[in-house]
């Protein structure tokens, strides 16, 4: 080919078409997304004509794994896919399990899962707040984001000894009951003094103690975050009409959670088909106008400000029912100390659950909770062994990044990370 210079002289108009007209590829790395995307892009200058993502480069194999491990040896597993909604994971793959088991968790351990499912909505979107500010060029909010989660990533540490993929949900119930202390910090070089005092304010007391301060000081901090977004002019240029999805469209493409609502449609399965808790529980829906990137920030923005409500309500109602967490059923939850001390048939059901696991009855179920990002699924088949036959997982992100080229023809080039963005993608759960 010739050079675009020698191009030029020769015949200017075929000269532009030649320069002008090329394939992008966008990735495969770290793009506004967690995990391995890949765009290839054909652009008219910087104007997208086409965008055909390519998934599957990373490729965990996790349904697949899920098949060769005793029922409860899996749970980890729901942690690391989308690890930005860990125990909302556990949830769906746990309500699995127990609907074909038959089983319910005990009252206490159903208001508790409905107050870590509203803590992980609310972690989630302080990430997404935070990284996709820095995407668009707002670099203050990611540090603002991420002093909040700090917090609640300390009260997931607290109850399940990790910060990140807790494994704390179980079939039954949950693996332990709230702590009676929050772990405090120690003085340091950049803690002690006056300072550390403030650190540690909120530490004197229980989980459920901590959890009140938290959502009575959570809205003014929301505020902050509005204050430096909602308002600001370079924001709204980079999101208002920008990735515009019709409510047609985003029923078409199979969209759930924040892209479905944000479109207008009013439909999240905490309240159309309630589990747990949220029947029990006051809160509000938020749903955009427009269905622009702009309109699913104010949406994340809203959520958080409803999960910070419902979690106020479980701290209140946990404070005043004391009970068990754990259904009282060796085939599923293991016998206390005590009780292995003094039964010795206790003892063999504590060795063959951790060794065996349990059989559960042959049938199939599909079991979906809200999560985050939208719909999280999970159609589980079991043959009556003690590992599941088949484990398929409904992931959002898989749905919504399908749309990608409906979506982004005809904007920028940075309108794609926009969207990106907007998706809020974890390809841990995309290439599951």
């Amino acid at each position: 080919m010739q050079p675009p210079s020698e191009l030029l002289a020769s015949n200017p108009s075929e000269a532009r078409q030649e320069i002008r007209n090329y394939t992008l590829n966008f990735g495969p790395q770290h793009p506004a997304a967690h995990g391995v995307l890949r765009l290839i892009l054909e652009m008219d200058g910087e104007v997208v004509q086409r965008a055909d993502p390519h998934v599957g480069l990373l490729h965990r194999g996790t349904e697949k794994l899920a098949e060769s491990k005793p029922f409860n040896q899996s749970i980890g597993y729901m942690d690391r896919l989308d690890y930005v909604s860990m125990m909302c994971n556990e949830h769906a793959y746990v309500r699995a399990i127990e609907a074909l088991l038959g089983i319910e968790a005990p009252e206490r351990a159903q208001w508790i899962r409905t107050m870590f499912d509203e803590i992980t909505r609310i972690l989630n979107h302080l990430m997404w707040l935070g990284s996709n500010g820095l995407d668009l060029g707002a670099m203050a909010v990611m540090l603002y984001a991420f002093r909040e989660r700090e917090e609640l990533m300390d009260v997931y540490e607290a109850v399940s000894g990790a910060r990140m993929h807790a494994t704390y949900y179980r079939p039954g119930g949950v693996y332990r009951d709230l702590p009676d202390r929050m772990p405090q910090y120690r003085e340091s070089p950049w803690r002690k003094g006056e300072k550390l005092k403030r650190f540690n304010e909120w530490r004197g007391g229980s989980m459920l103690d901590f959890l009140e301060a938290f959502t009575r000081d959570f809205p003014t901090r929301i505020d902050e975050y509005e204050v430096l977004l909602t308002e600001n002019r370079i924001w709204k240029q980079r999101t208002v009409g920008i990735g515009v999805i019709s409510p047609e469209q985003a029923k078409a493409w199979g969209m759930s959670g924040v892209m479905l609502r944000g479109s207008g449609i009013e439909w999240d399965l905490r309240k159309k088909q309630p589990y747990a808790k949220y029947d029990a529980v006051d809160f509000k829906v938020p749903v955009g106008t427009n269905g622009d990137c702009y309109d699913r920030y104010l949406v994340r923005v809203a959520e958080m400000r409803e999960s910070n409500r419902i979690i106020a309500q479980c701290v209140d109602w946990l404070r005043a029912n004391p009970g068990p967490v754990m259904v009282d059923n060796f085939k599923v939850a293991p016998p206390s100390r005590e009780e292995m001390k003094d039964d010795m048939e206790a003892l063999i059901h504590h060795f063959k659950l951790f060794s065996e696991g349990y059989c559960v009855p042959a049938g199939e179920t599909y079991q979906a909770v809200e999560a985050p990002k939208g719909e999280f699924g999970c159609y589980l088949v079991s043959d009556g062994a003690n590992k599941p036959f088949r484990v398929h997982l409904r992931a959002p992100g898989f749905a919504h990044l399908s749309s990608m080229d409906s979506v982004v023809k005809g904007h920028m080039l940075s309108d794609v990370v926009a969207m990106v963005g907007t998706y809020d993608l974890v390809f841990g759960e995309v290439d599951r």
